[in-house]
């Protein structure tokens, strides 16, 4: 068929089975719609961005202009190029500065790729360029406009550089051009197929009115602990409350929110982030969170906190998560959660979702980004950022502040060092929100810590918690958790804590620890870390494992919390166990010996100065290297727009070393009925979120070997729910004492395979 010929016919983007060409979808008016959606998606990061989106969703499927694809819709199963021709063309047509949407059209379906020369998947956008590609009709020159250069020359020149990194920048703009298109495209081809099948897909509810009834619930819910307040931690909280909110009126950008343990940071950042959104007309709330199992607690806490909007609450978690690296167990239904483009008032997700979709290349992941764009962001516990991608974390942050319209809320009570005076390119200008840091920090210092650091062995561990009725030890090592309870056995009082329990199982547990000491009853907890970070616990004693300064100030925020007991009475011991199987990991050794050279050094252990001390100090012993241990940042100084490592970044920046696999416990009878409804379900987005407190996750090679030994199953064979996977027989291999039992998994035969 001849350019004549197909001239005067329709172009169709997709085809409905069974049903007449004139229910089919016509090719330009996709194109327009989609560039429509994706301007205003980038609009929120500049009117240049938006032409430049513009441009990307009218070329992004310009290959369908072909009588090649055309007759692929009308049956022929010849798979065909269509996402080439738009990246060629763009590049023709807008010269250097076509490149910035040439990434996104190329990876459209099968994600960004590298600009040339590396050895990902995919192949590099040069080596595409060479393609033969089917020819295409002269139409599309009749059906779409497309915008001068010279139109957004003007906003690529108006972005704020940051000397050094302008390719950096250029990069993290082609992901987030990516997203609004990969965005726009999704919802203009369900939105398509859903007025089809007449139906309606709400989307888009995050605006300026609902984050106001937002601020408006939350102030209700506040209001009983404002007034009056009958004790004096509750003055310093609702001092701590209104300074804060009083500053919400400040220009956006970059700000700390340093509150000890106890003093109520979760709901005042929330209500700051409400306040500011509302001052500068901000989208949402994006609260990021270091650990999975805590993400639970902090949305809890909000929804309880905003009543009848709690359904504006969006959890995104890695369990289900659509960003997984590792797919070889992930069922491709996922890609239909509803978490993936963040269109909601407030997100709460991890720090790895978060900075591991910034730095993304998949489509799934990448979907998210541009709803970033224009949001209040809350790093939750930042000192907790893995060092090896510690550098590379900072600029995107800079990045989201510099040209995205973001304010950014680095929010501890240990604030690591990261200012541009004591860290390499470091923050700048960054404004701390609380008030009369060293008063508030003198009032809640309610715990006396012992500066000497104890070399125990486990007798003289066990003989120290048999000591006390009510007691907190704190572990490196899951296995020695699990030792000190065995040799506890005959212990009053005595509970375990760790992530191999599922959240279920850890909040029962969370709620009798709770019971136990509110009635003095004795209770004796060993847990690893997991207790350090939003666990609302109150010992007299807390016993921790050497580590980080900053893991010893959050063990130490679970002591004499409330502030009932006096100081002298509320202690904080260190200890290294006298065990070399029992000693932490390399880094841990590192984090441990610079606080140790810190304690040296006398002066008060919970300090701001001594905490900042501790990390310039760590900073400095890692090296600029070790904060960016695969070269992310050096790897796009020394790249060409026309050569970006795309790809490369994307496989590079892992924030976890070890991929964690979700295994689905049987945990309780509701955990049964999810399941069950999980085989006659064809969209399982809303299951798997409510099956989420009942997951426990494992490193993949211990996922492998339960695999092969054939203690796993899926939940069913149908394609939608073959990504969730439950142990093979409902009480094998998980305690009610000690959670999924992992220890003896080299012990055991491998097994026919039951999945």
């Amino acid at each position: 068929m001849n350019n004549n010929e197909t001239a005067n016919k329709h172009f169709y983007a997709h085809s409905l089975a069974g049903r007449d060409k004139s229910k089919w979808h016509l090719l330009a008016k996709h194109l327009q719609d989609t560039a429509q959606l994706a301007g205003e998606f980038a609009r929120h990061f500049g009117a240049g961005a938006e032409i430049l989106a513009r441009q990307a969703g009218l070329l992004h499927d310009l290959g369908k202009y072909s009588a090649e694809f055309q007759a692929r819709l009308t049956g022929n199963p010849a798979q065909v190029n269509h996402s080439t021709h738009g990246a060629q063309i763009a590049i023709e047509r807008f010269g250097k500065l076509g490149y910035f949407i040439a990434y996104a059209i190329a990876g459209h379906h099968a994600g960004l790729a590298d600009g040339e020369g590396f050895a990902g998947k995919r192949r590099s956008l040069a080596e595409r360029r060479k393609d033969e590609l089917p020819k295409l009709s002269t139409a599309w020159q009749k059906e779409i406009a497309l915008a001068e250069a010279k139109d957004f020359h003007k906003y690529l020149r108006g972005m704020t550089q940051i000397k050094g990194f302008e390719t950096f920048q250029c990069a993290f703009l082609i992901r987030m051009l990516f997203s609004s298109l990969i965005d726009a495209d999704r919802l203009d081809t369900e939105n398509f197929y859903a007025r089809a099948e007449k139906q309606n897909i709400a989307r888009g509810f995050a605006d300026t009115m609902l984050i106001k009834n937002l601020r408006n619930a939350l102030d209700t819910h506040l209001q009983k602990f404002t007034e009056n307040p009958p004790s004096q931690l509750n003055a310093w909280r609702h001092k701590i409350l209104t300074t804060v909110r009083t500053k919400a009126s400040y220009e956006r950008g970059q700000f700390s929110l340093t509150v000890p343990t106890g003093g109520g940071k979760t709901l005042t950042s929330l209500a700051f982030a409400l306040d500011h959104a509302l001052a500068h007309g901000l989208r949402r709330v994006i609260y990021v969170i270091p650990y999975t199992n805590i993400i639970e607690q902090t949305a809890e806490v909000f929804r309880n906190a905003l009543g009848k909007h709690q359904d504006k609450v969006l959890e995104h978690h890695s369990g289900f998560s659509v960003d997984s690296k590792d797919d070889r167990y992930q069922g491709q239904e996922k890609l239909k959660l509803a978490m993936e483009n963040w269109d909601a008032p407030i997100i709460v997700t991890t720090a790895v979702q978060f900075f591991e979709s910034l730095f993304s290349s998949r489509p799934s992941s990448c979907r998210k980004l541009h709803n970033i764009a224009n949001s209040v962001v809350i790093l939750d516990e930042v000192q907790t950022t893995p060092l090896c991608v510690l550098r590379p974390c900072v600029m995107a942050v800079k990045e989201l502040v510099a040209n995205y319209q973001s304010s950014v809320v680095l929010c501890t009570a240990t604030q690591p060092a990261l200012g541009a005076e004591k860290f390499i390119d470091g923050f700048r200008n960054v404004r701390e929100l609380a008030p009369e840091r060293q008063a508030m920090f003198a009032f809640f210092k309610r715990v006396t810590i012992d500066p000497q650091i104890k070399k125990w062995d486990d007798t003289t561990l066990t003989q120290k918690i048999r000591a006390q009725e009510q007691v907190l030890c704190i572990v490196n090592n899951r296995r020695h958790a699990r030792a000190l309870v065995d040799s506890l056995a005959d212990c009053a009082g005595v509970r375990l804590l760790t992530t191999l329990m599922c959240a279920k199982h850890r909040q029962k547990v969370l709620r009798e620890i709770r019971d136990a000491l509110r009635a003095n009853m004795s209770c004796r907890v060993i847990a690893t870390s997991l207790v350090e970070a939003g666990v609302d616990l109150d010992f007299p004693m807390v016993l921790r494992a050497e580590a980080g300064l900053d893991s010893i100030a959050q063990a130490a925020g679970r002591c004499n919390r409330e502030g009932k007991r006096a100081r002298a009475e509320s202690e904080v011991f260190i200890f290294t166990p006298d065990s070399e199987k029992w000693r932490p990991p390399t880094e841990l050794k590192q984090f441990a010996q610079v606080m140790r050279g810190c304690l040296r050094n006398g002066g008060d252990p919970l300090s701001t100065e001594t905490m900042e001390n501790y990390f310039r100090n760590l900073y400095w012993q890692k090296g600029d290297q070790q904060l960016d241990t695969k070269g992310i940042l050096p790897s796009l100084r020394g790249s060409k727009l026309e050569s970006l490592p795309m790809e490369k970044i994307d496989r590079d920046f892992v924030m976890l070393d070890n991929y964690q696999a979700a295994i689905i416990i049987r945990y309780d009878g509701e955990a049964e009925k999810l399941l069950s409804k999980l085989q006659y379900m064809d969209n399982c987005g809303g299951i798997a979120r409510q099956l989420q407190p009942y997951i426990v996750q494992v490193p993949q090679y211990v996922y492998d070997k339960m695999h092969k030994a054939g203690l796993l199953e899926c939940v069913a064979k149908e394609k939608s729910a073959q990504q969730f996977v439950t142990l093979a027989t409902k009480d094998a291999r998980y305690h009610t004492d000690y959670g999924l039992c992992i220890d003896d998994l080299d012990t055991i035969p491998a097994a026919s395979c039951v999945m």
